[in-house]
């Protein structure tokens, strides 16, 4: 499988659920690529918000409808190949999780 193929798998598999999450974390340690770490940071604050606001009740719940929106917006770059931040919290995820 070439390395391009790889990496964009990773990256969307960041993106099926927290075990996928982790999934795609695991898969990027052994063949570390640019893509699949974009968007396992990306996905990563994506999962942490939507959390946050799942325990908020009504505002959050209404708030989540904005992170489910940047989630399929995050899948899509993933499934593209692209690195492309979603609106607010990808700029965050680049910033604060620069290790992974």
């Amino acid at each position: 499988m070439a390395k391009e193929d790889q990496s964009k798998i990773v990256a969307i598999v960041s993106y099926i659920t927290l075990i996928g999450w982790i999934i795609a974390l695991i898969m990027n340690q052994s063949k570390k690529t640019e893509l699949g770490s974009f968007h396992i940071r990306q996905a990563l604050l994506i999962y942490i918000v939507w959390f946050i606001f799942w325990w908020i009740p009504v505002i959050g719940w209404i708030l989540n409808i904005v992170v489910f929106v940047f989630w399929i917006m995050g899948l899509v770059y993933a499934a593209q190949g692209q690195k492309k931040e979603v609106p607010l919290l990808g700029p965050l995820a680049q910033k604060w999780f620069k290790a992974l």
